[in-house]
């Protein structure tokens, strides 16, 4: 299994080379729930703190200014910190 990719803080060049401002946003308030990823997704925190724990593996915290990929074939648990707002594309 694919473990969780992070890059804190990457280079406005290197947002700007994935093309991350004409993705999608996604927002979501303070809460727990279970994901599941059919597919991978690379986001772009703009605001929050997220802690994702893989059901087979370590936890992650990541939040804003993280450039994350989540791996295909991933169940996790998402506990929302602080309220999120980010870039994603599957």
């Amino acid at each position: 299994m694919s473990t969780v990719k992070i890059e804190r803080n990457p280079s406005e060049d290197r947002l700007d080379e994935l093309g991350v401002f004409d993705w999608g946003i996604w927002t979501k308030e303070v809460s727990k729930f279970p994901w599941h990823y059919d597919e991978a997704e690379t986001c772009y925190f703009l605001e929050g703190e997220v802690v994702v724990t893989p059901n087979e593996g370590e936890e992650v915290t990541v939040g804003k200014g993280d450039l994350v990929t989540f791996p295909r074939g991933m169940s996790c648990t998402w506990d929302v910190r602080k309220p999120v707002r980010k870039h994603f594309r599957f």
